[in-house]
């Protein structure tokens, strides 16, 4: 099944004729779950083999729904990233980080985050789209912080202490980095 419809990028972009191609993968062992993952290029819906034709098209568009809505969640746009980072600011810093701009970047190479100290501009990776918003936290965080204290020493690393998941963070971005470099 090929579908063709109007997205929105990472980048809050309107995107339009994307085709996209849906696998239907029926199941006997299913009895009346569906689930829905992205593989590529391709959406894989994974139904019950008793479906019927219309079930079956009422379930690709409402799986293909909420994975677009789980995407865009995990896709702010970059209004949405200073938003962010203004309430984290405010939650994690005493609201002492005031960055201009917040954006998504393509160009970062093995950075997952950088800041101007000069004009207070904050960027992310692209590549942090999609992790856990947790994680997103943890990077917009990082940079937060590196607008009160530039280096990586230990009154650096005192301010991300505030934020509980910071460990977590680390270990899930060091995860992904050996995974690419091994």
């Amino acid at each position: 099944m090929v579908l063709s419809s109007e997205v929105k990028d990472g980048y809050g972009r309107d995107v339009t004729d994307v085709t996209r191609t849906v696998e239907v993968r029926r199941s006997r062992r299913r009895v009346s779950t569906v689930s829905a993952y992205r593989d590529g290029e391709r959406t894989i819906v994974a139904i019950p083999a008793r479906f019927s034709r219309a079930q079956e098209r009422e379930w690709v568009e409402r799986m293909l729904a909420r994975l677009e809505e789980k995407e865009q969640r995990r896709r702010p746009s970059d209004e949405q990233l200073l938003q962010r980072a203004t309430e984290l600011s405010e939650r994690y810093l005493d609201g002492r980080a005031h960055p201009s701009s917040v954006r998504w970047s393509s160009n970062q190479g093995r950075r997952w985050g950088s800041c101007t100290l000069l004009d207070g501009s904050i960027r992310i990776s692209d590549r942090v789209q999609g992790m856990p918003g947790w994680v997103l936290d943890y990077v917009l965080l990082h940079e937060l912080a590196h607008l009160l204290h530039a280096g990586h020493g230990p009154e650096f690393w005192e301010l991300l202490e505030a934020y509980p998941r910071t460990e977590r963070a680390r270990g899930y971005l060091e995860g992904v980095t050996f995974g690419k470099t091994s």
